[in-house]
């Protein structure tokens, strides 16, 4: 226990210190406000550091060590100790310095107040909790070193029966794309496995090489965008193991976005052909129609798909674009196998090809392509929006620590906002 007192023999209160094998020494406030306790190690013999034998033939002590602590009371805490040494007799009777539990060698905190660090880092920033905590940059930069691993712990995991792959540009505007490799839980919760410094397939595969044979019995589902190293990495893996089952599952939300940009391309042509031909007041009835074009006509609003509807009048070709991206969103609405979902998907598609429309062509040879890839959706309605879940949290963490260039310090970045507080706290 610690006493801290006041002016008064009363004023005085008994703290646990929660370091065990010490005996309390000394307690004194300094200048600078900072309670200095001095500890003694009660703890016998330690580990030779050479031979890996216990020893106990004591030498001495070593010199004098400062570590900062959990602060009291608004006041910074230092744990001074000198640490005993001990010499071994397998080893020509060279010496060992004790380390106790509470603290690593050479670090300038205890354990408990680097975990601390690691509270206050969750949603922040180095420079942030430097400041607020009033220690170096470097040292809370060494606390994440200690403290969080730069790859996955995969003793962490009993199942991985879904797992998302995408990309994200570690520099706007350079191509330099990582890939992220996640994992949704049964309870939903959502981990990083992986970045990686590429999104080739060979590196995917590699990865996926490193994943513990006790878990590939539990994979199910990949959930991808349409890149085809990430699909191929995933289907040579399992083809070169017959413990795996996994199936690819491309992305819903990437088809969508491929088959609504075409509507797109022809809302911004038609747009401009009539801003041309129409008067300022017949233009004006329909400007800034974008956003209406854009969503689900179920979640339209009564001006909006009035206006919608006078954009139709001068453009049929772009109402019959916006109906055929409705109906194509239907299909993937419904509650359907995996069979009669690519029936459904392939009359679409025959309809599209008849019709006058040449916007989706891009998009039908995309379906052609990955038509086995997209049906697998409807198997259990699995996406990756996990995945784009993380890849938002991701642009959140370059933008707040702005300079991350290395792919292990992402990771550790990722891994502390999504399991800080479950495992700090």
């Amino acid at each position: 226990m610690l006493n801290i007192s006041g002016l008064k023999s009363r004023n005085m209160i008994s703290l646990p210190l929660d370091l065990p094998n010490v005996d309390v020494s000394s307690v004194r406030l300094n200048e600078h406000g900072d309670y200095i306790i001095t500890v003694e190690s009660m703890q016998s013999g330690t580990i030779c550091q050479h031979c890996g034998h216990k020893i106990t033939k004591f030498h001495g002590h070593g010199r004098w060590i400062k570590l900062r602590h959990l602060s009291i009371l608004g006041c910074r805490v230092y744990i001074r100790l000198r640490p005993k040494q001990y010499e071994c007799p397998h080893c020509d009777d060279r010496i060992t310095t004790q380390t106790l539990d509470w603290y690593e060698t050479k670090s300038p905190h205890t354990k408990a107040y680097d975990r601390h660090l690691m509270l206050q880092l969750v949603n922040s920033t180095v420079e942030d909790v430097s400041r607020k905590e009033d220690v170096g940059y470097d040292a809370v930069e060494g606390a994440i070193e200690r403290c969080i691993r730069i790859t996955v712990n995969w003793d962490e995991f009993k199942e991985l029966s879904i797992i998302g792959i995408d990309e994200i540009a570690m520099t706007k505007g350079r191509g330099n794309y990582v890939a992220i490799i996640t994992t949704q839980q049964a309870d939903g919760h959502v981990a990083v496995l992986a970045v990686l410094p590429d999104r080739k397939k060979e590196t995917v595969r590699q990865f996926l090489e490193t994943i513990p044979q006790r878990l590939w019995g539990t994979m199910e589902t990949a959930c991808t965008d349409m890149w085809e190293g990430y699909v191929n990495a995933v289907k040579e893996f399992a083809a070169a193991h017959p413990e795996v089952s996994i199936e690819v599952v491309v992305d819903r939300y990437h088809v969508a976005k491929n088959y609504r940009e075409c509507v797109d391309e022809i809302r911004k042509r038609e747009c401009r052909r009539l801003k041309k031909e129409l008067s300022e007041t017949e233009y004006e009835e329909i400007k800034g129609v974008m956003w209406g074009v854009r969503k689900n006509n179920e979640n339209l609003t009564s001006d909006e798909r009035k206006k919608l509807n006078r954009l139709f009048d001068y453009s049929p070709e772009l109402k019959l674009a916006y109906t055929f991206r409705e109906e194509l969103t239907a299909i993937f609405e419904m509650r359907l196998t995996k069979e009669e979902a690519k029936k459904r998907l392939l009359k679409w598609a025959d309809k599209v090809r008849r019709s006058v429309l040449t916007c989706f062509d891009q998009f039908l040879k995309t379906l052609d392509n990955w038509l086995d890839e997209i049906v697998n959706y409807f198997v259990n309605r699995l996406s990756s929006g996990f995945v784009e879940g993380l890849n938002n949290k991701v642009k959140t963490i370059k933008r707040r620590c702005y300079g991350i260039l290395r792919v292990t310090t992402l990771f550790q970045r990722l891994y502390l906002d999504l399991e800080g507080y479950r495992r700090f706290a």
